[in-house]
């Protein structure tokens, strides 16, 4: 027994010594690769590890003259800020609501919008066109709300052609019903294009074979997506949903304040998380309070994706993030 434990003891030990080896052998093969890679791990360190340390702003009466390490310790006092307010559930579920349509709707467009692109045959127009829908995403959200003012307002573009089929006008600012549509369709129109370049990114990848043998098998156009375009798109579609499950409990609050701002009539369907701290933060003047409100959507959207990404291992595990 002695002697096989010994064994075992050497083989580790040999193991060890092995993975050092090999470590310092690689490091001096690509010394230059890991150089290059040194400021983009140090901005990330930077930029988004240590600032992890102020999370524990949410469990402190936090004051700048203090300081974090001087600041008093108050448990769980800033989360009932947000969890005793009258209307926390309509925002919450605005939250959700809203971000549950961004995601889906805009995925369904940005593919659909990816293998049309792919599927044009003539370069000058296809980078035409590719160049046409991505260019919305570069326009910031106050240039978007000022073009969608001209359209929505009772004067507006959207009004004067309604008055043509007798319709209106509609008054789109005060009525919050309109919303949640016209924010998917804004958030669409900015951003399905750009995010149909990874789904097109995918689609160049597939091996042009798999196309040309079933067009010998006399597979049509819209058979070859069904069958081959869409069933590899898979992993990819899946894989961006889960990241962006991460994010669902945060409001888009650059989109959505510039274009509603602090328009009371519209909160009832526009009021999310993010644009509700924001305000209460401008009131009050408490970071504490609105630390702790990001600290429990970053945690929410934590235990989301490790879930969904759970689930997905059981149903498809080649499209897990791990």
């Amino acid at each position: 027994m002695a002697n096989t434990a010994s064994i075992y003891k050497l083989n580790a030990e040999s193991k060890a010594v092995k993975k050092k080896s090999s470590f310092l052998q690689e490091f001096r093969r690509n010394h230059l690769l890991y150089l290059l890679m040194l400021p983009g791990i140090l901005l990330i360190f930077v930029f988004a590890y240590l600032p992890m340390l102020g999370v524990i702003i949410a469990f402190q009466e936090y004051s700048p003259v203090k300081g974090i390490l001087g600041s008093e310790f108050v448990g769980l006092k800033n989360f009932r800020f947000f969890m005793e307010a009258s209307d926390v559930y309509k925002i919450v579920f605005n939250t959700l609501f809203l971000n549950l349509l961004f995601i889906l709707c805009g995925t369904i467009v940005a593919v659909a919008l990816a293998i049309m692109l792919s599927e044009l045959k003539h370069k000058k127009f296809k980078s035409f066109t590719q160049t046409i829908v991505t260019l919305p995403n570069f326009l910031s959200w106050t240039v978007v709300a000022i073009v969608g003012s001209t359209f929505l307002t009772d004067q507006g573009v959207l009004n004067q052609a309604l008055k043509v089929f007798g319709v209106g006008p509609l008054s789109f600012y005060s009525e919050p019903g309109y919303w949640p549509l016209i924010l998917v369709g804004l958030k669409i129109w900015h951003g399905a294009g750009f995010g149909s370049i990874v789904y097109l990114a995918a689609i160049s990848g597939i091996n042009p074979d798999i196309y040309e043998s079933a067009s010998i098998d006399g597979a049509s156009r819209w058979d070859k997506i069904r069958h081959i375009t869409l069933p590899l798109l898979k992993p990819t579609i899946i894989l961006l949903l889960l990241l962006a499950i991460g994010g669902i409990f945060y409001g888009d609050f650059g989109m959505i304040y510039a274009i509603v701002g602090r328009n009371a009539l519209l909160y009832p369907t526009t009021d999310v998380i993010d644009t509700y701290v924001y305000r209460a933060l401008m009131e009050l003047g408490n970071v504490s309070m609105s630390a702790a409100v990001g600290f429990f959507q970053s945690l929410v959207g934590f235990l989301l994706v490790i879930t969904v990404n759970q689930l997905t291992r059981k149903m498809s595990p080649e499209s897990a993030l791990y």
